[in-house]
């Protein structure tokens, strides 16, 4: 049977009690629409510890204006279906005012980390990740949180969150799950318009792209950089956000291609209905 709790204190009694039991506890949290990705994090959680935790709460502080916020695919009976399949112990689902009250005046804020990539053209987004996480860690109490690697800078920034704020949880990054012709599995899939499938598969291909240049001795990021972004390019209806080649720890841009890094894209293709949808991918670019 799996408990569905709406209240962070009655999330945090039944937490408790299982730690009380000796049993731990592994937190995957989510904003719901759940797919094969998120299905796969709570099946590394069931691997790590006794006791699956998932939250799905689609966070108002992460969203700017203009975002998706009120057009997020959401669709709960489902998700509640897909996580009692998966034998997840209990769902924390709490509305916007429970974690929000009236009065609530608190930020957590990561400082440099947050500045990179996403950070550029979404300043307040990091911001309400790194509070709503903190948050969530506090209500949960888990001994492990599993997280995707597909949202890259969001694993750094809540690795050095724990970090920095001594926060007893152990981070777990889980490699991105990919559909079958290479899209990185995400709600916001949901948004794209199928004859414009090609368009989204930019992504991918140019990592693949690069990491064959780069496998042939092309190293230097700016003639790597030009090349990846003349093939996305290429496809009709894409505009990039960002195609960054990065250090996969301080996410600091780099100018020569080596084991630490990472190539980071943000992609704008054109979804449903005329509406521009915002994909992001990322991954080493030399062998690991």
């Amino acid at each position: 049977m799996m408990d569905i709790f709406r209240q962070p204190e009655e999330m945090r009694a039944w937490s408790q009690a299982r730690s009380r039991e000796g049993k731990t506890v592994a937190l995957v949290p989510t904003m719901g629409y759940f797919h094969e990705g998120h299905l796969s994090l709570m099946r590394r959680a069931a691997e790590l510890c006794d006791t699956v935790v998932v939250s799905l709460f689609v966070n108002p502080t992460q969203f700017g204006p203009n975002e998706d916020l009120d057009r997020y695919p959401r669709d709960f009976e489902r998700d509640m279906e897909l996580a009692r399949q998966e034998s997840v112990a209990a769902v924390f689902a709490p509305a916007p005012d429970s974690m929000y009250p009236e009065g609530f005046q608190t930020e957590v804020r990561v400082q440099r980390l947050a500045t990179h990539l996403c950070g550029k053209s979404r300043p307040v987004h990091f911001a309400g990740v790194a509070t709503v996480v903190t948050k969530l860690f506090n209500v949960v109490g888990p001994d492990v949180a599993v997280f995707g690697e597909k949202d890259f800078q969001q694993l750094a920034l809540i690795r050095r969150l724990v970090a920095d704020l001594n926060i007893p949880v152990r981070i777990i990054g889980h490699p991105i799950v990919r559909e079958a012709d290479g899209l990185a599995m995400s709600s916001r899939n949901a948004y794209l318009d199928p004859a414009n499938r090609a368009a989204a598969l930019s992504l991918s291909t140019a990592l693949r792209l690069t990491r064959a240049e780069a496998g042939r001795g092309m190293r230097d990021t700016a003639e790597l950089g030009r090349l990846l972004e003349g093939h996305i390019h290429s496809f009709a209806g894409t505009t990039i956000d960002y195609a960054s080649f990065v250090d996969c720890d301080s996410l600091e841009a780099v100018k020569t291609v080596d084991e630490r890094t990472v190539l980071a894209l943000a992609v704008h293709v054109d979804g449903k209905a005329g509406n521009k949808v915002r994909l992001i991918d990322n991954g080493f670019i030399l062998p690991q």
